[in-house]
């Protein structure tokens, strides 16, 4: 396949034909995030996608699933997704579904008859990152979106039949306002209702933003133990009445959960009191990674 830079996708999409209908991504002001930062942010050329998507014909016997990066495909104008659902249907019948990375920002824009129309296309999910519930977090790593557009563009997108994929980040306000943030986190879960949750915990590089605020002492990283309390918090916090998907079983985080809510919110609660009592229980700083 032809990629330009560094490629990234979901921990669910390791198995899929990743295909890039975009370089980069639009926003790309996130102080906690390095991953576009070698990119200049444009929109492929449709017929280069298509040729891509001839290549992975030719080369691959099957493609089960198919995922659209870059950092927030749903950018691209509905004409141009659809032109290129469409050839996915032709090219890859055995497809069982085609994701895509989108941004807050990129949901707002698509009217709800768009998302429908991409739904009916092939799209079964997007994935989308919050980080935070808090308005003052989303500000400080500078998200440009509002907690009440995020909640806003997850709704869109499940009222359209697409199933949301939400990130949140642990950790990501640091010992300032870690309360706040896994408060609103929770309860900002709680509003928008989405299928999947994933959580993550912070972790910088060299390039971030952030990381020059930690080395300067104006920001400090949670310890494993109060990550876990942050956490712990914030599921208390979540209050769903329709079942969502909770994974917070990246490389990032000290402690694996897997659950669905409301259903495995004490059992995941039990989990986290237990590795707060047993520190043993935690990943070493040694194998967590991004």
């Amino acid at each position: 396949m032809r990629y330009e830079g560094s490629i990234y996708r979901p921990p669910s999409e390791a198995h899929s034909l990743i295909i890039q209908v975009t370089i980069g991504c639009a926003h790309n002001k996130c102080t906690f995030c390095t991953m576009f930062k070698d990119k200049k942010f444009r929109v492929r050329d449709v017929a280069e996608v298509m040729k891509d998507l001839e290549m992975a014909r030719k080369t691959y016997g099957r493609v089960g699933r198919i995922f659209l990066a870059d950092g927030d495909a749903l950018v691209l104008t509905n004409e141009k997704l659809l032109t290129i659902l469409n050839r996915i249907n032709v090219l890859f019948p055995e497809c069982e579904r085609t994701t895509i990375y989108g941004s807050p920002q990129d949901v707002i824009r698509k009217k709800p008859e768009e998302l429908i129309a991409l739904h009916k296309a092939g799209i079964e999910m997007i994935y989308i990152g919050a980080e935070s519930g808090s308005d003052k977090v989303l500000s400080d790593v500078c998200k440009g979106a509002t907690r009440a557009e995020i909640i806003a563009a997850v709704k869109k997108i499940e009222a359209s039949g697409i199933k949301a994929s939400v990130t949140f980040i642990s950790g990501l306000a640091g010992k300032e306002s870690w309360e706040d943030h896994a408060i609103q986190s929770g309860s900002m879960i709680t509003e928008m209702e989405p299928s999947y949750v994933g959580l993550l915990t912070l972790m910088t590089e060299p390039g971030a933003p952030l990381t020059r605020d930690v080395r300067s002492g104006k920001f400090e990283f949670l310890s494993a133990e109060e990550v876990l309390g942050e956490t712990l918090l914030m599921l208390k916090h979540i209050d769903l009445k329709k079942t969502c998907v909770f994974r917070s079983n990246h490389a990032s985080n000290y402690v694996s959960l897997r659950g669905d809510l409301p259903q495995d919110k004490e059992k995941m609660i039990a989990q986290l009191r237990r590795a707060m009592q047993n520190t043993s229980l935690l990943k070493d700083e040694r194998f967590r990674m991004l």
